[in-house]
């Protein structure tokens, strides 16, 4: 991935869509979470390329995709979007893999968008109520107030929180590189506004469907993930049926950035079966 993240565009009904692909063979997309982009997949995509061609893409206002007053970034809306997204790739069957917010994106375009995919990995994802770090409910309860924040403060939050996700500790440019997208106007907007949209309802709606999947699913999480209970997540393995577990030692809810030598090993032997 090129410092400038993905560079081809694909024009949403929600804004300007950037992607990319690397790689050759079979297709694996990647899907983030929030408040990330597709740089949190940067070491997975490279060490995939070689086997699969690699599809990794920013949802509508987030990373260096379209952010705009106004915008529609639900959970609801990005199900939508990738459904429509894999459309236009004429990925038919490809093999998913998404993290956090991206897990309930996938499995929304799956369950009630008719995308169909060949194996469906899922990371620290968000599905079962109630999701959401304290930080992220009590931003999503007083929106208006935090987006007053002078921007070096609204700065200082988001790396804060971002860094919170971790178990292992970010680096200062890797940590650079997931706040930048949310600073300056259009920036500190866009977080705020994701975070306001963000409805449980949206997992409420798909959460009963779980044992009807009926595709191989891994589900891979941090045992020291402090955003999503492991408990909580073990409590979505027993809804569906076959599932392979994979919990990480050491690794936090960025589970690709803590701990990226083991969840890559546990995607090769799953995504080649």
């Amino acid at each position: 991935m090129g410092v400038q993240g993905p560079t081809e565009v694909f024009a949403s009904s929600a804004g300007a869509v950037r992607w990319e692909a690397v790689g050759s063979g079979e297709p694996v997309v990647l899907l983030h979470g929030t408040p990330f982009s597709s740089y949190v997949w940067r070491d997975v995509a490279a060490a995939l390329a070689p086997r699969y061609r690699v599809y990794f893409w920013d949802m509508p206002g987030y990373g260096t995709s379209e952010m705009r007053s106004g915008q529609r970034v639900s959970l609801a809306v990005q199900g939508r979007v990738f459904a429509k997204l894999l459309r236009h790739w004429g990925l038919e069957s490809p093999r998913v893999v998404a993290h956090d917010f991206g897990g309930a994106v996938a499995l929304r375009a799956h369950l009630l968008h008719r995308a169909v995919y060949s194996r469906l990995v899922l990371v620290s994802p968000v599905a079962l109520a109630p999701w959401g770090s304290p930080f992220f409910r009590l931003v999503g309860e007083h929106t208006e107030a935090f987006e007053q924040l002078p921007p070096a403060l609204h700065r200082a939050l988001v790396a804060e929180y971002v860094s919170s996700a971790s178990a292992t500790g970010l680096g200062p440019g890797v940590l650079d590189r997931l706040v930048e997208p949310w600073t300056g106007p259009e920036g500190q907007a866009a977080f705020y506004r994701q975070i306001e949209q963000a409805d449980q309802a949206h997992t409420d709606e798909i959460q009963s469907l779980y044992p009807s999947l009926e595709l191989p699913v891994l589900l891979a999480w941090g045992e020291r993930d402090s955003w999503i209970p492991p408990e909580r997540t073990r409590q979505l393995a027993a809804m569906i049926s076959g599932l392979i577990t994979c919990p990480i030692e050491g690794a936090g809810h960025l589970v690709q950035l803590d701990a990226p030598a083991q969840l890559t090993a546990a995607l090769t032997d799953f995504l080649r079966e």
